[in-house]
């Protein structure tokens, strides 16, 4: 089963599309280890989710030990959930290539995300499993996306005055022969959301900024997903896991995911 269907069935399945990000931050966890939070996430969330999609710095900050957390939460998260490995790689061919080899053989990721600044041979090395899916960024839901993304610039064919965002969205269009590339475009610039859903209407998107990054949901949700209701995962963190940080942290990471879910289903 490829990505795609995986994620068709586990949001048929939970009517959903929430993507719940696996963040673990010492900081902010309520007292307990890595693994066992998790997993108790996992366990009070499996029916309410589409998809699962651990940061990978939050356990590379945690050393080999993170590392080790990390390949227990995969191996614990149901097979019929798909797993997006938040890593934002980006590199020149050959280390692309053993990147892709670490996120989907050795970690065993459904989808990934990457960066398209090097350009599409830094993409094709995981563009090339054709069973899993890849996510660029395209119009990110940080404070600075502008930095770049705003930028504008020409293409090789001469096409002058679009902003990056738009020649990053038709460049992974043109890299989309196999059917398993997708969008990384945050909540929280609407307009430019509902631009690249225009652009892009057969591409999934996934969407973070709707939980503590203030997105607005409800256009999210009807600029975000296409004309069927689908090809959107709405991502959302720190909102579910840190419900609360007491014992009962798992309840309140269900109550709030399903929340979220129900709130997602009724704009639709």
């Amino acid at each position: 089963m490829d990505f795609a269907q995986k994620l068709l069935q586990a949001s048929t399945r939970n009517k959903s599309l929430l993507c719940l990000g696996l963040d673990p931050d010492p900081e902010l966890m309520p007292e307990a280890g890595v693994i066992e939070f998790n997993r108790a996430i996992i366990d009070a969330t499996a029916d309410l989710v589409c998809a699962y999609k651990p940061n990978l710095a939050f356990y590379e900050a945690l050393g080999s030990a993170g590392l080790a957390a990390l390949q227990e939460t995969v191996k614990h998260i149901p097979e019929g959930i798909p797993v997006i490995g938040d890593a934002k790689r980006g590199d020149v061919g050959h280390t692309a290539r053993a990147y892709a080899r670490a996120l989907f053989e050795v970690l065993g990721f459904d989808a990934v995300t990457v960066s398209p600044y090097l350009g599409h041979d830094s993409i094709e090395p995981f563009t090339r499993y054709a069973d899993r899916a890849v996510f660029v960024l395209c119009r990110t839901s940080n404070p600075g996306a502008g930095d770049f993304q705003d930028a504008l610039c020409s293409d090789a064919q001469g096409s002058d005055g679009q902003p990056l965002y738009r020649l990053v969205a038709s460049r992974a269009q043109e890299w989309n022969t196999r059917g398993n590339v997708g969008l990384v475009v945050g909540a929280t610039y609407p307009r430019e959301l509902s631009e690249i859903r225009q652009l892009c209407p057969q591409m999934d998107l996934l969407i973070p900024g709707i939980g503590a990054q203030g997105g607005d949901l409800e256009w999210a949700v009807r600029h975000g997903t296409d004309g069927q209701g689908r090809r959107a995962i709405f991502a959302s963190s720190r909102q579910i896991l840190y419900a609360s940080r007491g014992s009962d942290y798992a309840r309140a990471a269900r109550e709030s995911a399903d929340g979220l879910r129900r709130q997602i289903n009724s704009f639709l």
